[in-house]
């Protein structure tokens, strides 16, 4: 189709791109079935009041007579006739076989770009949007009837399109009169930025059975369309008029018939076919007939009784507010009776306060007499718990010199950290190649020593010794998943067995000193942490009480120093203590008697008094 003239011209027959044909016949395409209307290649003019003068053609283009183009061609010695269109110059070949000349000089298609070489690239950016800005507008159209004053459908307005799509709409409510007419006048307006109002742009009367189909979308259709091309969608594709001229249908054709001669002849409707569909219409009309008699009729009823219905609906709306005002006084008696009830709770609670109170103050009375007598009772409670405190003290630091004089734990010349406890070697925690007897024998000290301290100082160690010379053992009852609860702390010939016995004696050694709130250095350290408990024990200032009456009278024959290191000391002579001094076996057999007599106490339930 030639966008100049609007003629439709048809392509090659290897080019042609099949497309869907129709469903509606021409005849039958109304205005019920029109579903909407957009316009392609949107071109507005505004109204000139200047009368043109003469064609435009090449001549009258401005910049068309200083053209680079033109002058080449003027300069060419062999004239060449020039092109009166504006749009194309065909291509012709120029050849002159004249020696001295410039070869041939083929003409090219013709670029109109002169409005593009201004070399300021933002002057050709505001002249693009120039173009843009006139060829865009905002438009809307209306269809009208003849039969009708008003228009019988009007647009939205597409704001700045030069293809506008406008909405998809129906025409059926517009009843039978307007749906079944195959004509319709259909109005363009538009208007641009530069106009002050809308403009008719395209006023179409148009025959529903003169359009042409496109296809069943535009993508299918690749044609070119003429300037204000007005598009018709149907539900079988999209339709547009580029003739006013309607189509001529052919008496044979309307129902499918393929010819006019007798033999070509198709069979069609049969007249009581035609009669029932006839019928059928007449009923579909008495049907809407009669719907719009009721309609009038119940309208009737509904204003004649307006005042009644109105008296039904206030005392329906009533009668909800009246159950709606029942509910909430129901609501509100149960809270009022859930107040009372809080009410007197709050007041037997108050009741029984205020008796408590009463009661509280007789006993402060009461206890205000006996207040007196209390804080003297206090104040010599309190100097019998501190001498109490002292004297435990010192009973303490008195039995932990005796143990330090029974059990002596020295050092070993020339070796750090290592210890013999009553002149026997013992490693700390590494036990290769050692004398068995003598090791079994300074664990058994050991155990011994840490058992008395633990008796003596009222702590209970997590893992119980039982102290037996060199064959002690030792019981582990806190770890779980252990086939055997006790462990020979001499060794055997299960080395773990042993190692662990140690490392439970190691354990027992710095919980006594956890107690007195010391922190060892290494737990591997036997002796070393045992004698820096005895120290912590035995260093206090506070003299050393006598020794009281009772307990064990093997005692009272003489009193032996704490320590070979406090032999002669100042405390020593002041308090008038003789030094006497036994072997160490006297001292054991000494203190094993010490032993029995703190077991025999222990069960008997009295205490012990030194």
């Amino acid at each position: 189709m030639d966008a100049s003239n609007g003629v439709l011209i048809a392509p090659d027959h290897d080019a042609v791109v099949r497309r869907d044909r129709p469903w509606l016949y021409a005849s039958n395409r109304k205005l019920r079935h029109l579903h909407g209307v957009s316009v392609r290649n949107l071109a507005v003019t505004p109204p000139s009041n200047r009368a043109r003068g003469r064609t435009i053609n090449d001549d009258e283009i401005p910049n068309t007579l200083t053209s680079p183009s033109k002058l080449l061609a003027q300069n060419e010695s062999r004239p060449l006739q020039l092109s009166r269109s504006f749009a194309d110059l065909a291509s012709q070949a120029v050849s002159d076989s004249r020696p001295g000349k410039r070869p041939d000089l083929v003409p090219s298609r013709r670029r109109s770009l002169l409005p593009w070489n201004d070399p300021n690239p933002a002057t050709s950016q505001l002249r693009l949007e120039d173009i843009t800005q006139s060829r865009m507008a905002n438009t809307f159209f209306s269809l009208h009837c003849n039969e009708f004053g008003k228009p019988v459908y009007v647009s939205e307005v597409v704001d700045k399109a030069t293809n506008p799509n406008f909405r998809t709409f129906d025409l059926n409510p517009c009843g039978p009169a307007v749906s079944r007419l195959d004509t319709v006048t259909l109005k363009l307006w538009a208007k641009t930025e530069s106009m002050p109002d809308y403009l008719l742009l395209v006023e179409l009367q148009q025959n529903m059975r003169s359009l042409q189909f496109l296809g069943k979308t535009l993508e299918d259709f690749h044609q070119p369309l003429p300037a204000n091309c007005v598009l018709f969608h149907f539900p079988d594709g999209v339709y547009t008029s580029l003739t006013d001229i309607p189509p001529i249908e052919l008496p044979g054709a309307v129902f499918g018939q393929k010819g006019t001669s007798g033999s070509n002849v198709s069979p069609t409707s049969s007249y009581e076919a035609l009669m029932r569909l006839a019928n059928l219409d007449e009923c579909i009309q008495d049907a809407l007939a009669t719907r719009e008699k009721l309609e009038t009729q119940i309208g009737e009823i509904l204003q004649s009784n307006e005042a009644a219905l109105k008296t039904e609906s206030q005392s329906a709306r009533a009668q909800d507010r009246l159950v709606s005002i029942r509910q909430a006084v129901a609501a509100e008696r149960k809270q009022i009776r859930a107040a009372n009830k809080r009410k007197e709770e709050l007041a037997a609670s108050i009741h029984a306060r205020k008796s408590f109170m009463e009661q509280g103050r007789n006993r402060q009375e009461k206890a205000k007499i006996h207040l007196p007598d209390a804080q003297e009772k206090l104040a010599a409670s309190e100097k019998l718990l501190a001498q109490n405190a002292d004297e435990t003290k010192g009973q303490i630091r008195r039995i932990a010199e005796d143990l330090m004089l029974i059990y002596p734990i020295d050092p070993v010349p020339d070796k750090v950290l290592a210890f013999t406890i009553a002149g026997l070697f013992l490693p700390n925690s590494k036990f290769d190649n050692i004398d068995r007897e003598e090791v079994a024998a300074a664990l058994g000290y050991t155990a011994h020593v840490v058992y008395l301290l633990s008796f003596y100082l009222s702590v209970s160690i997590p893992y119980p010794i039982s102290p037996n010379l060199s064959t002690s053992l030792i019981q582990d009852p806190v770890s779980n998943n252990l086939p055997q609860r006790t462990f020979p702390l001499y060794p055997v010939s299960v080395q773990y067995r042993f190692e662990y016995a140690v490392f439970l004696l190691n354990k027992d050694i710095e919980f006594l000193l956890n107690k007195q709130g010391i922190r060892g250095l290494d737990i591997r350290h036997t002796l070393p942490n045992l004698k820096y408990l005895f120290y912590i024990l035995t260093a206090q200032t506070q003299d050393i009480p006598a020794r009281k009456a009772g307990g064990i009278r093997g005692l009272l024959t003489g009193r032996l120093t704490p320590n070979m290191s406090r032999r002669g000391s100042l405390d020593s002579t002041l308090s008038g203590e003789v030094v006497q001094p036994r072997k160490p076996l006297d001292m054991i057999s000494r203190m094993n008697g010490l032993a029995l007599s703190a077991d025999a106490t222990a069960s008997n339930g009295s205490p012990i008094v030194h």
